[in-house]
């Protein structure tokens, strides 16, 4: 069974905000807005809490990187809620090349984001829709750490 299987994006999220990003140099902004909204700071505060919300970010500055490296423009990436379950989706208009993890690969070499993402979500997927393909993953925020 494939890592990456074609999924619907999770029912009953509300998303907070959707954000265009143009290139690799615009993922620091990204990451700074979703440390603010995760946390309250764009920087990380606590490091020894803010484990969760640190794996958001990082989770989404995979998928965000792919989609420009790999996708076609316009690539957004959309933070949407459900109690403490936060959804990560970046949409990009390259429809025809799924997620694909990379295999044979010398790790030297990179490309094992999703691996990663897989590991640190507790689901991910990605689906087509309307002619834009958009992965996906979900993280759940530790007891000791929420946000308003």
């Amino acid at each position: 069974m494939a890592l990456w299987q074609p999924a619907r994006l999770p029912q009953g999220f509300r998303e907070l905000w959707c954000q265009e990003v143009h290139s690799l140099q615009e993922l620091s902004k990204l990451r700074a807005r979703l440390r603010a909204t995760l946390t309250g700071s764009p920087i990380v505060v606590h490091p020894e809490r803010e484990h969760w919300s640190e794996r958001l970010v990082l989770i989404a500055d995979e998928l965000t990187s792919n989609a420009l490296r790999h996708g076609g423009s316009p690539v957004a990436t959309a933070l949407s809620r459900l109690s403490d379950r936060w959804l990560i989706a970046v949409s990009d208009s390259s429809a025809d090349v799924p997620p694909a993890p990379a295999e044979g690969r010398d790790p030297a070499l990179g490309g094992f984001g999703l691996y990663l993402v897989a590991d640190l979500s507790a689901a991910h997927g990605w689906h087509l829709e309307r002619g834009e393909k958009k992965v996906w993953a979900v993280i759940e925020a530790d007891d000791e750490e929420r946000t308003a």
